[in-house]
């Protein structure tokens, strides 16, 4: 783990010290360097998480597709929101609005007397401290995660956002950030509030943010896989996902059904009875796109739907 972090600590300071540096000086924005080295970490894993997108899951992709492509300007609309996320550009709007609120609140809080608190101090003296770190906090993120996904499927007003994600009728590699902006800030929201509780390291958070975006990658590929009756236990396949975007699986407010909420571990399906391992590779989409209904087609269409559709007016 030292390692890994090092080889990144140092690609980090390269790229940042050839492109993002030179950059800021260029707009006059010299005020921002530290800040902009922290925005050229999330860069770097998106770039690495494309690079291994574009080798390993399109191949795996062109192996075992489990449906012919027809709409590409769906996908390509997928591939815009992939970019905007993975390449950090969401991440550093957050940084430079939300994100210090959250850390004014819990500096004053710590100044109230609310105590510092590290989840991985639990178990001291580990041998490999640093891995062991990551998993845990990784099982707790997952959790919330679904916890979260639950939620964004049980209210109506949370499920008019997050049905964007459920309108993709063509599901691939480029799926995972297909979300409505405001359902974005929701989620991440909850989840930079829990890494401040439970004491999640800045470096720590990226890597735990860039393990689960990759293995969602996954999850959304078009691909014709499932993992076994072991591993398919252990990790959510394609094949798993798949079946929870189902057309008409959707379950949102009117209904305390649903099924594989999962984000990483199907663990907690099986332990809250929502898993379905029985189902295959249904087509996906939402039962009200087969009447007609407008989920919108390109990216700024689809936010101002969502939006609408959460005040009731489309």
């Amino acid at each position: 783990m030292d390692t890994l972090i090092d080889l990144f600590g140092r690609a980090q300071q390269q790229l940042f010290e050839h492109g993002v540096q030179p950059l800021l000086f260029g707009l006059g924005a010299g005020n921002l360097l530290e800040d902009g080295f922290q925005a050229t970490g999330w860069l770097l894993v998106g770039l690495l998480q494309i690079a291994v997108m574009l080798v390993v899951l399109r191949t795996l992709e062109r192996w075992r597709p489990v449906e012919r492509v027809s709409d590409r300007g769906a996908v390509r609309t997928d591939v815009v929101y992939t970019l905007v996320h993975r390449l950090g550009l969401f991440r550093v709007a957050l940084f430079f609005t939300l994100d210090p609120l959250w850390s004014e609140l819990f500096g004053r809080l710590r100044v109230a007397g609310l105590p510092s608190f590290q989840l991985d101090q639990l178990w001291p003296g580990v041998t490999d401290g640093a891995w062991v770190s990551f998993l845990l906090y990784l099982l707790v993120f997952d959790f919330v995660d679904y916890l979260l996904h639950r939620a964004q499927h049980r209210y109506a007003w949370w499920w008019q956002l997050h049905a964007v994600h459920h309108s993709q009728r063509q599901m691939t590699m480029w799926s995972d950030n297909r979300n409505h902006l405001l359902d974005d800030v929701l989620r991440d929201s909850v989840f930079v509030l829990v890494a401040l509780l439970i004491g999640v390291g800045p470096g720590q958070f990226v890597a735990l943010v860039a393990f689960t975006q990759l293995i969602e990658s996954l999850s959304h590929a078009n691909l014709r896989l499932a993992f076994g009756p072991v591993l398919g236990r252990v990790l959510v396949s394609p094949r798993f996902h798949r079946a929870h975007h189902a057309i008409g699986a959707e379950h949102a407010a009117t209904s305390a059904g649903g099924h594989n909420f999962a984000v990483l571990f199907p663990v907690w399906d099986v332990l809250f009875s929502t898993a379905r391992f029985d189902l295959g590779h249904e087509p996906t989409g939402l039962a009200d796109q087969l009447q007609g209904r407008d989920y919108g087609r390109g990216f700024w269409a689809q936010q101002w739907l969502g939006l609408r559709r959460l005040v009731g007016r489309a």
